[in-house]
């Protein structure tokens, strides 16, 4: 394909960016457009596949018939059918009358359906009738009715993963996937960021009147290397933020960082087979590391105790006279003479050999033990608990979170809470 065309196609549609595999996305598209092979668009999230369908469209020789998209995922299940194909009168309760589905109005033109992996099972086979067959039966009749429509799809599901789960009919995968066009995020584009926010910038500022925002080399550098999980759609609001809200121009590195949130919706990569669990464990996160610190206190506490109850039977000595080891350490917390509560200690002092104790020394002592014991706070022990996690595991989160028992989505926010990121 020539290059002055792809620029031309770029400039219609409002597309920026030269990235090879952009611009492959684009050339795929218009090869396609003037046959009347089903495309499928993947790609994540705001990634622009909407311009898609309108290339293949107005490049094909249906270009002077009608175009609808259809969001597939906002439509209830109870209703997608009658969008779709239309029904009779008296079909279900609320149908006062006889209505034609998009595929009867878009005869000779094409259909958009975005988010087609969200489609009832019901409605994905009805959708390959009319796509392998051309004939479709609207809700409440039997006859059969026939449609010339093209049909352009977009998902940003893993089509492979719904299938293999039974969420995605395998033939309908198939022949909607006819020839495939997938769209990269703006991470795989990083020479492109800069031109996008430079547009977004622009086109805030003469909507708004104002001078625009410009980005110094550093911030630039910073940008690009931000992974953008939201991608196109993230980069437009941010760029818009930093436009209104900072009365300086140029942006600084660190202006910049106030913006980039580093917990964002899909900054790290969840398997498709993997989110249902992890929706059910977001809301034990907490709790994960403090029972996990509570079982090992636990642990601990029963060998002092064993350790306690070795150093009392050995020695003869009187229940108030404390006798220390040949290390001269003895323990500042209050074992009780009936062994029922030990507290943990916290630091040790050098005494004496030996040394009796009063009533008003030992509840001294109890209440400075207590005071420690309250200083320990539950972030210190969990704190303690990850540093120790990262090195037995030489660094490793993945491993450290396991070891944790919890998400590495949890560890990499502790992380960040606790300023760790170093270790």
């Amino acid at each position: 394909m020539a290059k002055h065309s792809l620029q031309q196609v770029k400039q219609r549609f409002g597309i920026i960016g030269n990235a090879p595999e952009l611009d492959r996305a684009i050339d795929v598209a218009l090869q396609v457009a003037p046959t009347d092979l089903s495309v499928l668009i993947t790609g994540e999230s705001g990634v622009g596949k909407e311009n898609f369908p309108q290339i293949v469209h107005l490049h094909s020789k249906r270009k002077h018939g009608p175009y609808f998209a259809i969001n597939c995922g906002s439509i209830p299940e109870g209703t997608i059918d009658s969008e779709l194909f239309g029904h009779e009168k008296g079909s279900f309760t609320g149908a006062t009358g006889t209505r034609k589905g998009y595929f009867e109005v878009a005869d000779g033109g094409t259909l958009f359906l975005d988010e087609v992996g969200e489609l009832p099972l019901s409605t994905q086979a009805r959708l390959l009738r009319v796509l392998e067959s051309g004939e479709f039966i609207k809700v409440g009749s039997s006859k059969v009715e026939k449609s010339d429509v093209r049909v352009v799809a977009a998902t940003n599901l893993d089509m492979v993963k719904a299938v293999e789960k039974g969420k995605f009919r395998e033939d309908l995968y198939y022949r909607l996937n006819s020839v495939p066009i997938r769209i990269p995020p703006l991470r795989e584009r990083k020479e492109d960021i800069p031109l996008l926010f430079r547009k977004f910038a622009s086109d805030c500022a003469e909507k708004y009147m104002m001078p625009p925002v410009l980005l110094t080399d550093e911030a630039r550098e910073k940008l690009k290397n931000y992974r953008w999980p939201g991608n196109i759609r993230q980069l437009k609001n941010i760029t818009e933020q930093i436009s209104i809200i900072e009365q300086e121009r140029k942006i600084t590195p660190d202006l910049l960082q106030k913006y980039l949130p580093y917990n964002e919706v899909g900054m790290l990569p969840v398997p498709m087979s993997q989110i249902h669990d992890n929706e059910q464990k977001s809301f034990a996160n907490e709790r994960e590391i403090l029972y996990q610190v509570l079982f090992d206190m636990k642990k601990d506490i029963t060998d002092l105790k064993q350790v306690v109850k070795g150093i009392m039977e050995s020695n003869s000595q009187a229940a108030n006279n404390f006798d220390t080891p040949s290390t001269g350490l003895h323990p500042t917390s209050v074992i009780q003479e009936d062994q029922t509560r030990v507290s943990v200690p916290v630091k040790y002092e050098v005494l004496p050999k030996s040394i009796h104790l009063g009533d008003s020394e030992k509840e001294e002592i109890q209440e400075a033990t207590e005071y420690e014991e309250s200083t320990l706070s539950i972030s210190e022990v969990e704190k303690e608990m990850i540093i120790k996690a990262l090195e037995r595991h030489n660094g490793k989160r993945k491993l450290a979170a396991a070891d944790l028992g919890i998400s590495e989505r949890t560890l990499y926010r502790k992380i960040k809470e606790y300023d760790l990121d170093g270790r």
